[in-house]
């Protein structure tokens, strides 16, 4: 599972160029897969039979892309200004090193020099047209051999396990759903379960809308990360939740009220289990359960999630041992879902 998501992490996948996330998921599970296409948007669908016939009633659903920059102008100098893709964190991107477009130009976040900022300047997070990406190019020409209006821009940063059982990673939201469902593909599961690796989640949640209307589940289990908390100089009433205490299983969030008996399954499951888990403490956030929720005449969902710090960022952290549990409990809850089948 570790090595999975280490691997996952260090591919690039800015929302709109998952490509590399997908063709590496396509060809590790197409041995296990009965079914398997693309659809228009770029979500990859797979249909895996179970012991029990359920067609299409149960869909896992994780998404590939995550946050990013996207070159917008190219300077006379050569410099790169860029438009956030998914919600960044502006106060972390200064010196952080990044690569742009197919070619994987290696750059690094510029901002105006601190020995030039004023006192007022000094108060304030700097906007992001007051970032650049330097690619090291000398002018606007040279910049244009390597890169081009419309490239991607991906975080770097190294795959680390560090302290007790924690990862640090970019992308790990949502590359740890996605090596949940990838590991659910290798077994023999109970019920037929149709997978869905979506799309562009970042920027709106487009890919799962999408895929849920084209599939047309009537269960859904979106398997995600959530932010955390608990940090020093944050109040016990802002504390979310926090890596190292289980799986999350929110109740509600931003977007979406979880189905009351998925909910109710899923900390049962999780109890009977001894497996530990937790819920949100302070609401926030959303992710692809509320497109889900609200396809066609309504998908019944609910949400499991690894609790992650310094989310969209360029690296977060994570329990190691959280992302095992939370594999072990979708496990058992596909198990449970085909007794009721």
């Amino acid at each position: 599972m570790l090595q999975l998501i280490e691997t996952l992490c260090r591919l690039p996948g800015v929302s709109s160029f998952e490509e590399p996330v997908r063709d590496f998921i396509r060809t590790r599970v197409a041995p296990y897969a009965d079914q398997m296409r693309v659809d228009a948007l770029g979500n990859l669908i797979v249909w895996k039979r179970g012991k029990k016939s359920a067609g299409n009633k149960l869909l896992l659903c994780a998404h590939m892309d995550e946050v990013g920059l996207m070159v917008r102008r190219i300077t006379d100098e050569g410099y790169l200004k860029v438009a956030a893709v998914g919600g960044i964190d502006r106060r972390v991107l200064i010196g952080k090193p990044v690569q742009v477009g197919p070619r994987g130009v290696p750059g690094v976040i510029g901002l105006k020099a601190y020995h030039l900022v004023s006192a007022e300047e000094e108060k304030k997070v700097p906007k992001l047209d007051d970032l650049y990406v330097d690619i090291g190019a000398g002018n606007r020409a040279e910049a244009r051999e390597l890169v081009a209006v419309g490239d991607s821009v991906t975080f770097v940063s190294d795959c680390v396990p560090f302290g007790s059982g924690m990862l640090k990673a970019k992308a790990l939201d949502d590359r740890i759903g996605c090596a949940v469902m990838m590991k659910l593909l290798e077994e023999e599961l109970p019920l037929d379960t149709t997978f869905v690796f979506t799309v562009q989640e970042e920027v709106g949640s487009r890919g799962a809308f999408g895929a849920a209307f084209s599939v047309q589940p009537e269960l859904a289990l979106v398997l995600e990360t959530t932010t955390a908390a608990d940090l020093p100089g944050v109040g016990e009433e802002q504390r979310v939740c926090a890596p190292g205490k289980g799986p999350v299983i929110p109740f509600m969030d931003l977007g979406c009220v979880a189905d009351r008996e998925l909910f109710e399954l899923l900390r049962r499951t999780a109890r009977e289990n001894g497996i530990p888990w937790q819920t949100k403490h302070y609401l926030s956030g959303g992710n692809d359960a509320a497109a889900i929720q609200r396809t066609r005449t309504g998908v019944r969902t609910a949400t499991l999630a690894a609790a992650v710090r310094y989310l969209h960022a360029p690296a977060g952290v994570a329990s190691v041992r959280d992302m095992e549990d939370m594999l072990e409990l979708a496990r058992l809850f596909l198990h449970a879902v085909a007794q009721r089948v």
